[in-house]
């Protein structure tokens, strides 16, 4: 099955050596689980079940190190249909219409083959999506790679770019935003998430569950072929070396996409669901085979018997191990009533999807896996043991021990900067470089598209009816420096940034999914880190009213023994009731009035901020402090004068401070402004959560300080929009188009010759 780590033994682990440790360690086993599985079997399992449950109880599918710590996180809501433990969170969005969302990681993928990692990274959370019932609208992808000055981290940013655009273009659903960020942190490990949403009538919903003796197990889509072979014990639970070798000897762990038999799958399934001919469905993604028939076994309470023979396959002579455990994409497992199998073989013949009956499902609860109907049994093995008895770690945690020093070393020492514009011009990045690859008008939808604070579309899918003058944005954002400096605070800022980013395009904020990506759990601050920033989420979430309806852990994030920064990706779900006309987006109107609007005495900070770490190399600092309650009253604001029509144009003030947000507005608009008050580079390039600057006309100006006023925040009249340059007094003087260039250049620079090699 290839070699998985070995490394350190976990919590717990017998030091004495186990039965065949060569293959247990092998298949990325410890000791300690390797005897639990043969106390669960009470016998020696034999290498078929100790495949199942190497990639079952791998960190990818069981979460062991960190489920002790989501269960910390807030579930539940007035919204919520469908919460964590299924292949995608649901949320009622009224008028019989329900919004399934999820996002997942490919990035140990994503760094050996950039392009099919990237593209099955699409692929399988499109499955997710469709999984559930809905079909997928869009897409979104928060993406993180090495420095640009890198030949490597180049060549995998435009493979990955690449990846993207041709599954999601080809499979015809829209990549409508997400982030770009290039840092030192990620270098040796790139950071690849991606968001899938789906729309569906609520009564189409359908779990990932088998039920009733006597029922059909049948294998839709693809044949099963030996990429992707061990894909989450050896790619997701291992970090990366420096034996270029060995990391190039991981490429066949990479699964292999087809995005034109992915699109069939998605019409098949979707018609199968409308005729109810489904009684649980499931997708083919981490640990294959194995997952699907063991997971949807066991959230049903029933076993199921697999034939192994009836498995398609693309190559000669796969041993029983190798088809039960490859990740080859494009294919979904249903439970059908044997009456109904004749008309899902019709429908499956009509979308020239191949379908074949692999399983029945039993009573009893095992998981047998057998060579023919009536032959040799492979494997019996219980169906919850791999799916529900995974190990469970509470890992070791420790703080870093100059986490104080560091919280101490303010970059606000640092001396200002002698020309700030230039410094200016060095923070900004356009991505419509990249953005430009992807189709983001399929289906029409699209109100909002990549380059605005979150993306906005029409509530409507074909085959979904109602949603008329309704939408729903998306939003997905970290920050690896917040996060880094203080992973708890940090990572309940991520979670204000995100909502108001929603509310920006006049959504409100409903739900929340997240990608959780840290380092090596096995080392004590990885750990204390991912407790803080779960902490912080919930916290966030919780004073928000946003409940976290699914997610994705994903950890050894790691090369040459160095951990990336935290950075726990947080992607918002909001509602838009009744969409009149396109929200402002990004800009400045000439002759309307700036207005900066935030919560009570807010001050920003350089620490952990965009000019501090990116131009100073300066990591230390504190974080400017989060008012949650005030963060949900300024949310609650945007989204009412947004509705309204009131600003002109609206952005969030993040990364790079108010000198960056007002630069992207000039931008964005190609309208300057003359600004005055911003106190120093400190106000200029300084961070701080809960602001947002709005450009209002003049006969305005009152409604929305009233507005504010009444919430309990502040707004600070900051000067006027118009002519062709960016002033703001004492600091910086800077033509529009100037600024648009700096910004347009940086990723055709780097990129451009990379992307089209």
């Amino acid at each position: 099955m290839g070699a998985g780590r070995s490394g350190p033994p976990a919590d717990g682990d017998d030091p004495g050596p186990a039965p065949d440790v060569a293959l247990h360690r092998g298949l990325g086993l410890t000791d300690s689980e390797a005897s639990a599985i043969e106390a669960l079997l009470g016998r020696v399992p034999n290498h078929l079940e100790l495949a199942l449950y190497a990639v079952m109880w791998s960190e990818h599918c069981s979460y062991k190190s960190s489920r002790v710590h989501l269960r910390r996180l807030p579930t539940e809501g007035p919204g919520v249909l469908v919460g964590p433990g299924e292949n995608a969170g649901v949320v009622d969005a009224g008028g019989g219409i329900a919004v399934a969302l999820r996002i997942e990681s490919h990035n140990h993928p994503s760094a050996i083959e950039p392009y099919q990692g990237a593209a099955t990274g699409v692929g399988g959370i499109i499955r997710d999506i469709f999984t559930m019932g809905a079909r997928p609208i869009a897409l979104m992808d928060p993406l993180r790679f090495g420095p640009l000055d890198d030949e490597r981290s180049r060549w995998v940013a435009a493979g990955v770019v690449a990846g993207i655009a041709g599954y999601g273009n080809a499979v015809g659903v829209p990549t409508v935003g997400g982030e770009l960020v290039f840092d030192q942190a990620y270098a040796g490990n790139p950071l690849v998430n991606v968001l899938c949403v789906g729309l569906l009538p609520v009564e189409r919903l359908v779990l990932g569950r088998a039920g009733g003796v006597g029922n059909l197990a049948v294998l839709l889509g693809s044949a099963t072929g030996r990429d992707g072979i061990g894909g989450v014990s050896v790619l997701a639970s291992a970090g990366f070396t420096d034996d270029v070798v060995a990391e190039e000897a991981k490429r066949p762990n990479v699964q292999v996409g087809d995005p034109f038999e992915e699109k069939r799958l998605i019409e098949a399934c979707l018609q199968l669901l409308d005729e109810g001919l489904v009684v649980g469905i499931q997708d083919l993604g981490g640990a294959g085979l194995a997952c699907a028939t063991s997971e949807t076994a066991s959230r049903g309470g029933v076993g199921m018997d697999v034939d192994v023979s009836a498995v398609r396959r693309r190559e000669p002579a796969m041993e029983p191990w190798e088809v039960m455990t490859s990740e080859s994409q494009e294919r979904m497992l249903a439970i059908v009533t044997p009456e109904n199998l004749g008309r899902v073989l019709e429908v499956c013949g009509r979308w020239e999807v191949a379908a074949s009956r692999v399983g029945v499902v039993t009573a009893g609860g095992r998981l047998r896996i057998l060579d023919g109907w009536g032959g040799e049994v492979l494997a019996d093995v219980p169906a919850a043991s791999l799916h529900e008895d995974a190990p469970l770690y509470d890992r070791p945690r420790r703080a870093p021990a100059d986490r104080g020093a560091r919280a101490a070393d303010d970059p606000g020492r640092l001396p200002a900067p002698e020309d700030p514009g230039k410094d200016l011009e060095m923070l900004l990045v356009d991505p419509a470089w990249v953005y430009r690859q992807y189709d983001h008008q399929l289906f029409l939808n699209t109100v909002v598209a990549p380059g605005g604070d979150a993306a906005l579309l029409r509530l409507h899918a074909p085959g979904v009816p109602g949603g008329d003058g309704r939408a729903l944005a998306l939003s997905a954002d970290g920050n690896g420096y917040w996060c880094a400096a203080d992973p708890r605070a940090g990572t309940a800022a991520v979670v204000a940034e995100s909502a108001l980013n929603v509310a920006c395009v006049g959504a409100r904020p409903v739900a929340v999914v997240n990608c959780l990506n840290f380092g090596n759990p096995e080392h004590p601050e990885v750990m204390w880190q991912l407790s803080e920033a779960i902490d912080g989420m919930a916290e966030a979430c919780r004073s928000l009213g946003l409940p976290v309806v699914g997610g994705n852990v994903s950890l050894y994030n790691e090369s040459a023994g160095a951990d990336i920064d935290p950075t726990p990706v947080v992607a918002t779900l909001g509602l838009v009731e009744e969409l009149r006309s396109p929200p402002p987006g990004v800009g400045l109107v000439a002759g309307e009035v700036v207005l900066l609007v935030q919560a009570p005495g807010a001050a920003p900070s350089l620490g952990a901020s965009q000019w501090a770490v990116r131009l100073r190399g300066h990591r230390g600092g504190r974080l400017a402090p989060l008012d949650l309650a005030a963060h949900r009253r300024l949310v609650e604001v945007v989204v009412g004068l947004v509705a309204a029509g009131v600003p002109g144009g609206v952005h969030d003030v993040a990364g790079g401070g108010l000198g960056v947000a007002l630069a992207e507005m000039a931008i964005a608009s190609g309208v300057g402004a003359r600004v005055a008050g911003v106190d120093g580079h400190v106000g200029l390039f300084g961070e701080a959560p809960s602001r947002v600057v709005l450009s209002v006309p003049p006969g305005r100006v009152g409604e929305v300080i009233d507005a504010v006023v009444a919430a309990g925040l502040e707004a600070v009249e900051l000067g006027t929009a118009g002519g062709e340059r960016l002033v703001i007094e004492g600091l910086v003087d800077r033509g529009v188009d100037g600024l648009r260039q700096a910004a347009a250049r940086v990723l055709p620079d780097a990129l451009g010759a990379v992307g089209s090699a």
